[in-house]
C-alpha cells in the first residue's frame, strides 16, 4: 500500500510504502514521528498526520497494488 501527499497546486509525492511483510519505508523528508501508518490486514491502512501544521494542507491518497 502506498500513502500519497498532494499539494495544493502541485505533484503527488509519495510519504510511505508499507506491506504485511516488511517494515513501513518512508520516502526522503517524511518519517513515523510525523506520518503514522499502521496496516491491520491485507486489506486495511491507517495513516495519522501528527502535530498538524498549516505546511501539511494537502490531499491525501492510499494507493494498494495486488502484487
Amino acid at each position: 500500500m502506498f500513502w500519497y501527499q498532494q499539494p495544493p497546486r502541485n505533484g503527488l509525492k509519495l510519504i510511505v510504502s508499507t506491506s504485511t511483510w516488511s517494515h513501513n519505508s518512508y520516502e526522503d523528508g517524511y518519517s513515523e514521528a510525523k506520518f503514522e501508518v499502521s496496516r491491520q490486514n491485507t486489506d486495511y491502512s491507517l495513516m495519522t498526520i501528527k502535530n498538524l501544521t498549516s505546511k501539511d494542507e494537502a490531499t491525501y491518497f492510499c494507493a494498494a497494488s495486488d502484487h
